[in-house]
């Protein structure tokens, strides 16, 4: 991972627009770098544990969209907000079957797809919310047990399975870096996903729209733009140090 200063915690508008533009100022340096578009990589904020209240802020700063791990939270969150009609709502954390029908409800991306059995029930449950979903093939490329996602010798076969599932926006694929200080290591998690997605793209439902890259936090994102990331999730870059219950803020 790279070494970047922690993001001061945001407890107002100017802080989060302040951190905000560091980011992407971060983005655009790095995309630069890499012979890239800066236009082309995009901010997906990581909400996750962030209290409503706070993310009003934070979307006043120029958030709009809303990436959450867990289904339940950002459902809360979504019926808190609704009054802000503008915000999209990413799952970008692992989900089970019987929670489908949450998703099908208000989210707008899914960057975690691993299965065609939980492609099929979303599929059901988007067709009976007449609504559509934008997905993304989690693949592991670190070949770490502590990562979901299936193997990347799977992920064209799985994106073919999806042709008749009409709901499903099949946008791209993503990733979780090696959970490594060794730079090397982890960009080559990234270069493997982007490999992947040239492998995968013929088979996918509509290639011309098979065309993101989703990888790369907060303390890895800079090698992920090199490696081609044209998503990349950002949580304490933007918030600052997560406080999770029942631990201490770190």
């Amino acid at each position: 991972m790279t070494s970047q200063p922690a993001a001061a915690h945001a407890a107002t508008i100017e802080d989060f627009t302040h951190n905000l533009q560091a980011v992407h100022q971060r983005i655009a340096a790095a995309a630069t770098a890499a012979g890239r578009d800066p236009k082309d990589v995009r901010l997906l904020p990581v909400t996750k544990t962030i209290p409503s209240q706070r993310l009003r802020l934070a979307i006043a700063a120029g958030v709009d969209t809303l990436g959450e791990n867990k289904v339940q939270e950002a459902l809360a969150k979504s019926e808190e907000l609704a009054d802000l009609t503008h915000l999209r709502y990413a799952i970008i954390g692992p989900l089970q079957r019987n929670k489908a029908k949450f998703v099908a409800r208000f989210a707008h991306e899914f960057h975690a797809l691993d299965s065609l059995r939980l492609a099929e029930t979303l599929q059901r449950q988007l067709e009976a919310a007449e609504r559509t979903l934008e997905v993304y093939i989690q693949v592991n490329t670190s070949g770490e047990d502590t990562k979901s996602g299936i193997q990347a010798d799977e992920a064209a076969e799985l994106a073919a399975a999806l042709q008749p599932l009409d709901r499903l926006e099949l946008r791209g694929l993503m990733t979780m870096a090696a959970h490594s200080t060794d730079q090397a290591m982890v960009r080559a998690s990234f270069r493997r996903l982007r490999e992947c997605a040239e492998s995968v793209r013929d088979a996918a439902p509509n290639p011309e729209r098979f065309t993101q890259l989703s990888m790369g936090m907060s303390g890895d994102f800079e090698l992920a733009i090199a490696e081609g990331a044209t998503v990349v999730r950002v949580g304490q870059g933007i918030f600052g140090a997560r406080h999770y219950p029942d631990r201490p803020a770190q």
